[in-house]
């Protein structure tokens, strides 16, 4: 009866005055056809569900669909809101797909790393400030949407008011709904790594770091130094680490730890030797029990976080690894030994002081990177050599960059300690000949420009 009634209206002839009431022709007309194919129907809502998800030749064949029933109806010169590309795609994300937050996947936000839903509004990050569109998403369409999103993970249950998940390409996607959120304004988070011109070149040309310390940062990654990216969220230290990981020897074998799979190495460095290891905060115990058995030649904990993966990292520090990277969020890198310490500590048990001293031996140098104002812009902040001293226990934490907010311009300092000169040396001494004599030369220049 249903099958029938949709097919006495689709009959009519009909000229749609607006872009909604053609995708209800539209999606009444899609229904139909699939009542009239029962032998298939289980195939097309299996196609459905999987161009809902974002398998490309499943989205090819519906919007296949949808460009027939428009030639029917000849209708394919319709308007269609100016933030879709085309009408084919406006009625397909409209209808299954992901609604206004579509044209995010799209090539205009290709540099875009985040996009929002809060209640029927929908924000973009674009240049570093997140930005309100012109498209609205009603309450109806939000839970389709959600139901859609599931897709992904079928244990999941709808009446959950927390979601994570990832869609096909990699994008986090993070739900709050429920008692989580205030009435009409739940949540949909969508966030991906943008897989930046990685060299530091490109950084400086940015502004992000001082082109005159390019040769020192290259000549710092051939000494193997260990070395701490800190910052607030959106500071450039993952990226950041991405450079500086870009530079490393391909023929090392490293290990990678990510409670999210944020950085590519298999992109950034396709030939290289390195294992990535996705692992939660359950399974994280595990993982860095056999990570201490490993025979990697360096280890990166991107976002390291939990006090699990922290002491991992220290302990590896301890056996003598090098080359150990990480990323961590302190507000103040001054701060750093403690705050690390303090996540050990709480997670492993130990002496908090003990473990801070550990933690500023394990590093030989904090690269502290900020956000300004222009939120489009970050800036290195500050350089510290970090270490301890032996005897007393006493952190030692030394500035040799330091970077001026007024003048947008880095000063520096000539400092480097015996423990740094003996492990470089022992490294490389061509490049730590170099590493020196262009500190020095950069700590001149600053002097002479006070």
């Amino acid at each position: 009866m249903r099958g029938q009634m949709l097919k006495e209206e689709s009959a009519e002839e009909k000229s749609p005055s607006d872009f909604k009431e053609l995708c209800r022709l539209v999606r009444e007309e899609f229904l139909l056809k699939m009542g009239e194919s029962e032998g298939s129907m289980a195939e097309e809502l299996e196609l459905q569900k999987k161009a809902i998800v974002g398998y490309e030749d499943a989205v090819s064949r519906f919007k296949e669909k949808i460009g027939e029933i428009l030639a029917e109806k000849g209708c394919a010169d319709c308007a269609f809101p100016s933030y879709h590309s085309d009408l084919i795609s406006a009625i397909y994300h409209e209808n299954w797909g992901l609604s206004g937050i579509a044209p995010w996947f799209g090539e205009k936000y290709k540099e875009s790393s985040s996009a929002k839903i809060i209640g029927d509004r929908i924000y973009f990050l674009e240049n570093g400030t997140m930005l309100k569109q012109p498209q609205t998403i009603s309450k109806e369409r939000r839970e389709q949407l959600v139901r859609a999103l599931l897709l992904l993970s079928p244990d999941e249950r709808m009446d959950k008011s927390f979601h994570e998940l990832y869609l096909l390409d990699g994008t986090r996607v993070t739900i709050f709904r429920g008692s989580m959120t205030k009435e009409g304004q739940d949540v949909m988070i969508f966030r991906r790594y943008i897989v930046p011109r990685l060299s530091f070149e490109e950084q400086a040309e940015r502004g992000t770091i001082p082109a005159e310390a390019i040769s020192l940062f290259k000549d710092m990654v051939r000494l193997g130094y260990n070395v701490a990216f800190t910052g607030a969220v959106r500071t450039a230290k993952t990226t950041f680490l991405s450079t500086w990981q870009s530079y490393e020897d391909p023929k090392l074998e490293g290990v990678m730890v990510e409670t999210d799979p944020e950085v590519p190495l298999h992109k950034i460095q396709p030939a290289a030797p390195i294992v990535q290891i996705l692992a939660d905060e359950d399974r994280l115990l595990t993982v860095t029990k056999n990570l201490l058995r490993s025979d990697a030649d360096y280890m990166i904990m991107a976002e390291a976080r939990e006090g699990t993966a922290l002491d991992t990292v220290l302990k590896m520090a301890s056996k003598g690894t090098r080359r150990l990277k990480i990323t961590f969020h302190t507000k103040d890198p001054a701060d750093f030994p403690y705050d690390v310490a303090g996540e050990v500590v709480k997670s492993m048990g130990g002496d908090l002081k003990y473990t801070a001293s550990k933690a500023a031996a394990s590093f030989d140098y904090i690269f502290h990177f900020v956000q300004l104002k222009d939120k489009s812009k970050k800036r290195l902040k500050s350089i510290y050599e970090s270490g301890c001293d032996r005897k007393s226990g006493e952190i030692k934490l030394k500035r040799i960059c330091e970077y001026d907010f007024k003048s947008d311009s880095w000063s520096w300092n000539y400092h480097i300690s015996e423990d740094k000169r003996t492990a470089g040396e022992e490294e490389d001494m061509d490049a730590f000949l170099s590493f020196e004599s262009g500190l020095r030369r950069l700590a001149g220049e600053s002097e002479r420009g006070a």
